[in-house]
């Protein structure tokens, strides 16, 4: 963090008001525009480890660079650079959000960027808290402390961090947890971490080595500091540790990430195979519009479902356990489309198989879900009201067991306070009608196994994914829909989080699209053969059945919540280290420095109220 501050630079020794400088308090005093340009580019770096480019090592220094941004700084100091972080980050990360709906999308990002600005409130508190051997430094600077310090100190900022992300996954209207730290890792080694803690082990793990790195460069910093100091008469002594503190943190940062390649990854079938389909039936145009032609958008996905018949039956596929559609991939109602109902019925008859059909069904301008379907909800629709579902179409018995979408995303699948947000922007009419949440989680019982099916956006939520897995779920289907968002990077970010996923509960994971990214990944997170965008398509697999829980699925959201409590104690320590530090300079206390400044004996310093050393790291 270059960029000097007035004469002194951006590393010079502490000077009492005596003018005798503090033995091994050598502080960094980086200017606001070098602290902004930091923030801004780990917001890049940290947009730039998600799919596409995926360059899941920069996770880590995009998440530390924050931290050494705010080093030093004050709260609000802290609040501003972590704002500017996630308005980088999320503005690059979300820019698939406004591929139709233009810069209005970017209110998605600045909500998210302003729990960003919480991190960076609360990193300020955990780097409060250092040693008592460099006293309280002075506001906007930041003082090196031991290697044990500084790690805890790392430790504390990936449980913030961590923690910051719980929350935003939650708040508001249920939370939006795109772009967690965890879904950038499908492709490393620290994924394997997700079968132990799940998704906030993953963030957690990554942040703190990203946090111990900017330790790392900040103390080394201090250290050459010191050597200036030196040369110039300053300081007749360094500090001891430097090399030990460093090599701590690299350390840290190195087997944290590294510790997930020794968790196994189990692949092998506990209960059977299952040879499954994917049929990506591709949609006439992408965009908002993109089911303007509902009848052609089923026909696709009733043709490419046909033709796999005509494969199987001449051998050039196995035969099929179960096919799945996509989500959308019928939005004429088949209790209210007879046309629809048979196009349907065409398909899974010609296939043989139970076809998972993602559809919607409307209100008063339809029949509903009829109550005996097993895991219909039970109260009925409005007339400008819908549900999204997965419907079991056996091809014998015909329409079988539902799962409704239990999260409805706000303001694409529903408008929270339609009339208060139409003030800011009438694309609020966009979402023409508001689609009501189911009340069951999505376990299906199909071809002899139990799937756990989570739609669309569902597969971001902890609990929902938990919810179907401890429920007896042997594998997972992700029906989803991408066509709203273009050829942009939406699709692969979700395919990554599905990957996740996969390893985090030990099970396989069908994810499937309308127009793609479409894979079967394998309990490890691997994926075979993916499907191109906006390209009409079939994958055909044998999955495992597996039965066994993972650490992660056992401890469900413990670890998020140990994480989190971990982060809030650092936060503490810091801000009670901060008022102890105002309180003794308020009072005047002498503070005896360790260490000779010039081979005399330590000399007792005055910390006044107004004194340098007194005011902390306001």
């Amino acid at each position: 963090m270059a960029g000097p501050r007035g004469a002194a630079g951006p590393a010079s020794p502490v000077r009492s008001r005596a003018g005798g400088a503090y033995p091994g308090a050598v502080l960094l005093r980086p200017s606001p525009l070098a602290r902004a340009l930091v923030a801004a580019l780990g917001g890049f770096l940290l947009a730039s480890s998600f799919p596409e480019p995926g360059w899941w090592w920069l996770a880590g220094p995009g998440v530390g660079a924050l931290v050494a941004a705010v080093a030093g700084a004050r709260l609000r100091t802290g609040a501003l650079l972590g704002l500017l972080h996630g308005l980088v980050g999320f503005v690059v990360l979300l820019r698939w959000a406004a591929e139709y709906v233009g810069p209005v999308a970017y209110a998605l990002a600045v909500m998210e960027a302003l729990f960003i600005a919480v991190a960076g409130a609360l990193l300020v508190l955990v780097l409060r808290w250092t040693s008592r051997a460099t006293g309280g430094a002075p506001a906007g600077s930041w003082a090196a402390s031991g290697a044990a310090r500084l790690c805890l100190q790392a430790a504390g900022a990936g449980a913030v961090w961590t923690g910051v992300e719980a929350l935003r996954a939650r708040l508001p209207f249920g939370g939006f947890g795109w772009g967690r730290v965890a879904f950038s890792q499908a492709d490393a080694p620290v994924v394997g971490l997700a079968a132990l803690g799940g998704a906030p082990l993953v963030s957690f793990a990554v942040a703190t080595a990203g946090a111990a790195l900017a330790l790392a460069a900040l103390r080394l910093a201090v250290v050459a500091g010191e050597r200036r100091a030196r040369r110039g008469g300053a300081l007749a002594h360094r500090s001891r540790g430097g090399a030990a503190a460093v090599g701590a943190l690299l350390a840290l940062a190195a087997l944290l990430p590294a510790a997930g390649a020794v968790v196994p990854r189990p692949t092998d079938a506990e209960a059977g195979t299952l040879v499954v389909a994917a049929v990506q039936g591709d949609v006439p145009a992408a965009g908002l519009e993109f089911n303007a032609e509902r009848r052609a958008v089923l026909d696709n996905h009733v043709r490419g479902t046909v033709e796999l018949a005509e494969a199987v039956e001449a051998g050039r596929a196995p035969q099929l356990d179960v096919v799945v559609w996509p989500e959308n991939a019928s939005d004429l109602d088949p209790f209210a489309n007879a046309d629809a109902a048979a196009a349907i019925e065409e398909a899974a008859t010609a296939v043989g198989a139970p076809v998972l059909v993602g559809t919607l069904v409307r209100g008063g301008r339809g029949t509903g879900l009829p109550q005996e379907l097993p895991g219909a909800p039970d109260d009925a629709l409005a007339d400008d009201e819908l549900r999204n579902v997965v419907l079991v179409w056996d091809p014998e018995t015909g329409p079988g067991q539902v799962y409704a979408k239990q999260h409805p995303v706000p303001f694409a699948e529903y408008v929270p306070h339609r009339d208060f947000f139409r003030l800011f922007s009438d694309k609020v009419d966009l979402v023409r009608a508001d689609m009501v949440p189911g009340e069951r989680p999505g376990l299906l019982d199909v071809a002899g196994t139990t799937l756990g099916a989570l739609i669309c956006f569902e597969v971001v939520e902890d609990g929902l994914v938990a919810e179907v897995v401890r429920g007896g779920a042997q594998a997972l289907v992700v029906p989803t829909n991408n066509a709203t968002f273009g050829f942009t990077d939406e699709s692969v970010q979700q395919l990554a989080i599905s990957r996740v996923r996969a390893v985090e509960q030990g099970r396989a994971v069908v994810h499937v699209s309308t127009v793609g990214v479409s894979a079967v990944v394998s309990p490890d997170g691997s994926t075979g053969r993916t499907t191109e965008l906006f390209t009409p398509d079939v994958l055909v697999q044998e999955i495992p059945l597996r039965t066994t829980l993972t650490p992660a699925a056992r401890a469900g959201a413990w670890p998020e919540l140990g994480i989190s409590l971990l982060g809030a104690l650092a936060a503490g320590a810091g801000a009670l280290a901060g008022r102890r530090r105002a309180r003794d300079g308020g009072a005047g206390r002498a503070v005896v420095e360790p260490g000779p400044l010039d081979g005399r004996a330590p000399q007792p310093v005055a910390t006044g109220a107004g004194s340098a050393s007194g005011r902390g790291l306001a």
